[in-house]
């Protein structure tokens, strides 16, 4: 299955809004997570696997191709790391984190 991208249509939606085909790549198994594990800086594909206990190797290339398809990751010498888009998702979700915390505290 090709990376989420705005204008086409995504999983649960066919319009092909932005927001629609952001949800659907972040919903994917690991993604969220190897954005997660890369916002310190690169990694490699063992430290990954290594830091993501369950995480099976075809996933873990699956979602660093989407992740680097989609502009939010790139293949460096130091291994995969954060593009400036892929950081500014980091800084976004920070207040649904915020939002998450209020919740789980209901």
């Amino acid at each position: 299955m090709p990376a989420p991208r705005p204008g086409r249509p995504v999983r649960g939606s066919t319009t092909g809004r932005p927001i629609m085909a952001a949800m659907d790549l972040l919903g994917r198994r690991w993604a969220l997570r190897l954005i997660w594990e890369l916002r310190d800086g690169p990694a490699g594909a063992r430290a990954l696997l290594a830091r993501c206990e369950g995480l099976s190797s075809s996933v873990l290339y699956q979602r660093l191709g989407e992740l680097t398809e989609s502009g939010l990751a790139v293949a460096g010498d130091s291994g995969y790391e954060l593009t400036a888009l892929g950081k500014d998702l980091g800084r976004a979700l920070g207040p649904l984190d915020e939002w998450a915390n209020r919740w789980a505290a209901k």
